[in-house]
């Protein structure tokens, strides 16, 4: 299944967030892999500072497994289902593992690609602002 994240960082948390993107080392351990790497490569952050982006999960309950790594940064604000489940071919049972290549939210990250801002980018500036110049 496919779901739609909306977070906020946890204050003090952006700059060992950042290193943890930059290291490779956010959701180390985690059976879901890559896919917070890739969630953030894609994560649009709001003006109300909000951050949203579409997860792959396959645990019976939404980020049952991804829920403690993603706790560490953020503060989970509302997790919903990104398509309708009963088109979804993994949990209908059409096809198991269907959401690792499916297009079923195509539209939806096209959608969430032009709002806001690329969230890694408001994060660096967060984390590493510019010198102050004399």
């Amino acid at each position: 299944m496919r779901y739609l994240v909306t977070a906020r960082v946890k204050p003090g948390r952006e700059v060992d967030l950042l290193r943890a993107i930059d290291e490779g080392a956010l959701g180390q351990g985690s059976v879901a892999g890559d896919e917070y790497l890739r969630n953030m490569g894609e994560a649009r952050i709001r003006q109300d500072g909000a951050v949203r982006w579409v997860e792959v999960c396959f645990c019976p309950t939404p980020l049952l497994e991804e829920r403690p790594y993603w706790e560490e940064y953020f503060e989970l604000i509302k997790v919903k289902d990104a398509h309708a489940r009963s088109r979804c071919r993994d949990e209908n049972g059409t096809e198991p593992w269907a959401c690792c290549e499916c297009d079923c939210t195509q539209r939806l990250e096209t959608k969430l690609a032009g709002e806001g801002r690329s969230f890694l980018e408001v994060l660096r500036q967060l984390a590493c602002p510019p010198p102050e110049t004399a």
